[in-house]
């Protein structure tokens, strides 16, 4: 049997090599709110490539990709 709740699909949050599972206060915001609030952390993505995939299972994955800028 699962013990997961099915109501609501998981939500994973990539960024590099880091993986977050969404907890309640991550699942409500949208992928730009999300940049918002974690680009505190990770200042990487505030210029980065947002790549949105769902899996078979119904778990949504949001990967920041980032991209290699030009210095001068």
């Amino acid at each position: 049997m699962n013990d997961q709740n099915t109501s609501q699909p998981t939500r994973i949050i990539k960024i590099g090599a880091t993986r977050i599972v969404a907890d309640a206060s991550l699942s409500a915001l949208s992928p730009e709110q999300l940049r918002e609030t974690l680009k505190i952390t990770y200042p990487e993505i505030a210029h980065a490539t947002l790549r949105e995939t769902t899996l078979e299972d119904g778990t949504q994955v949001l990967e920041w990709v980032v991209v290699a800028g030009r210095k001068g």
